[in-house]
């Protein structure tokens, strides 16, 4: 099997699988928000920016590295490098596991009261803090299977994990946990965390039995301390990086709900409008980018061998293919997100709040998306400290901005801030990429047929359904027909403009041909 063929299709199995989960993972938000509320939603999401910051410093950048590290020694046939590296990185996560784990449970109390100013998230951070070693450890292991390009293993893990937290959850809410917006907390973080634990069993034994299998003791001899000069060469200025960057956005979305009370809201209203924005509206306005996300981490170890054997031309290819295809892509979902706001507002949550937060943010998906994809491609090609970085600068900027507006403008100065940083973020992204590879943009191909293409796929799924399905008594099936009426139209109408012209539709062909 060719390079480019075992790319595409690794990737494809890890956006089937990326799809699959987020198609539950909604499903799941929808139940939670219908069983315990946006109030308790916000909470839980104040919780997850603390966990967040916590699980930062647990894996301090070792998926990257052992991503690249392996993928360099896979270039380099050296399966001793490969052991050497594994043993090393996993060394290497137990300590910042551990490490995260203690200072969480230490920490939580001071966090709680004083940080995110409510009382009910202690006792959920410490028992987020306990799962933070094998969670690093499950990252190793996780960067390894990506580079090795068995994804398979992955894949499985992500489902069953899914399906543990979510049974686990359920069961919990209905059954065992009284009821009140701590205990549903309480629940949520006990669901996750077992699914966690096993998780990593799991991952741990098709680890062991993936390397016994397929990594050989072939290659020339590796020097220990030279091995561990590679791995923090690339780890820990990733781990830096994201500690500032997570750190910030911890105290960003702390400040969030203060911001809104200063606006005038109360303590539930601002939780509420929080918890409707971050954890029910975002889930839906990036669940297609699932469709992307997994070619773009995949990026990363074949543009990591393509660089080690310098093969300057495929890195080039592969870079102008993703973004091409992340670009027509994004700009279709983000037509449909604006078409429908309305319905999936209704049809999914029964709130026109989430249905005009959807509206405001449909016109950024194709940012969203495209930077997202733009900064696997630069961490493929070693740029991670770069986009790093960048990505320090947003955040900053952001707890500034959230600091001076919220108060004024409540929860539409939140929204303008995520345009702004965004467009932000993406344009040195891509800048950076652009030199690096030499990709060069067609725009009029790229944007401009593929935004006319969704307005008249928007409108002739109107004209075709209206009658028969009015849009202001959709239901789940009747908009699910309209959308995917919608898609068909939109993907017919690149392949008559020329958007996706015979070109691309042969090299989607050879990579999956036989």
């Amino acid at each position: 099997m060719s390079s480019i063929k075992r790319f595409l299709k690794n990737a494809g199995l890890l956006t089937c699988t990326s799809l699959l989960m987020r198609t539950v993972g909604v499903s799941f938000n929808v139940y939670i928000s219908g069983k315990v509320g946006a109030e308790a939603i916000g909470l839980y999401s104040l919780l997850s920016s603390v966990y967040g910051f916590a699980l930062t410093l647990a894996t301090s950048g070792i998926a990257l590295a052992v991503t690249r590290l392996v993928a360099e020694a896979l270039g380099h046939e050296n399966h001793r490098l490969i052991r050497a590296t594994m043993r090393r990185c996993i060394t290497y996560a137990v300590f910042f596991g551990s490490l995260a784990s203690l200072l969480l449970f230490s920490l939580a109390e001071t966090a709680g009261l004083y940080w995110l100013d409510d009382p009910r998230t202690v006792l959920p951070l410490r028992m987020m803090s306990l799962t933070l070693p094998l969670i690093a450890v499950s990252s190793a292991m996780n960067g390894y299977f990506t580079a090795v390009r068995r994804v398979s293993k992955n894949a499985a893990t992500q489902v069953f994990e899914q399906a543990v937290k979510i049974g686990l959850t359920v069961f919990l809410l209905t059954s065992v946990m009284p009821s009140g917006i701590e205990y549903a907390c309480i629940s949520l973080v006990l669901g996750g965390a077992a699914a966690e634990i096993l998780s990593f069993l799991v991952m741990l034994v098709l680890y062991i039995r993936d390397k016994r299998k397929f990594v050989g003791s072939g290659g020339e001899e590796v020097s220990g301390p030279t091995v561990t000069r590679h791995l923090l060469g690339i780890a820990l200025p990733v781990a830096f990086s994201t500690y500032a960057r997570s750190g910030l956005l911890t105290v960003e979305h702390a400040l969030i709900p203060r911001g809104l009370r200063k606006n005038g809201s109360s303590r539930e209203r601002s939780l509420a409008a929080y918890g409707t924005l971050t954890g029910m509206v975002m889930p839906v306005i990036l669940f297609p980018s699932a469709l992307i996300s997994s070619f773009a981490g995949m990026t990363i170890p074949e543009l990591a061998e393509c660089e080690a054997r310098g093969h300057t031309r495929r890195i080039r290819y592969i870079s102008e293919r993703v973004f091409q295809l992340s670009l027509i892509f994004s700009v279709g979902v983000s037509g449909i997100l604006l078409c429908y706001s309305h319905e999936l507002g209704q049809v999914i949550y029964s709130s026109d709040e989430a249905a005009r937060y959807i509206r405001l943010l449909a016109p950024l998906v194709p940012v969203m998306y495209l930077d997202s994809t733009t900064d696997a491609m630069l961490k493929g090609l070693g740029e991670q400290l770069y986009s790093m970085n960048v990505n320090i600068i947003d955040a900053l900027i952001s707890v500034i901005l959230v600091w001076f507006l919220l108060p004024i403008y409540g929860i539409e100065g939140y929204i303008f801030i995520i345009f702004l940083m965004e467009l932000i973020n993406f344009g040195l992204s891509a800048s950076r990429l652009a030199m690096k590879t030499g990709l060069r943009p067609q725009l009029f191909k790229w944007v401009v047929k593929p935004v006319l293409c969704t307005v008249l796929a928007t409108l002739i799924s109107h004209f075709l359904f209206g009658r028969l399905l009015p849009s202001g008594g959709m239901n789940a099936a009747s908009l699910t027909l309209h959308i995917a009426s919608t898609l068909l139209i939109y993907v017919a109408l690149l392949r008559l403009t020329g958007t996706f012209d015979r070109e691309d539709s042969a090299w989607l062909a050879s990579v999956f041909k036989g």
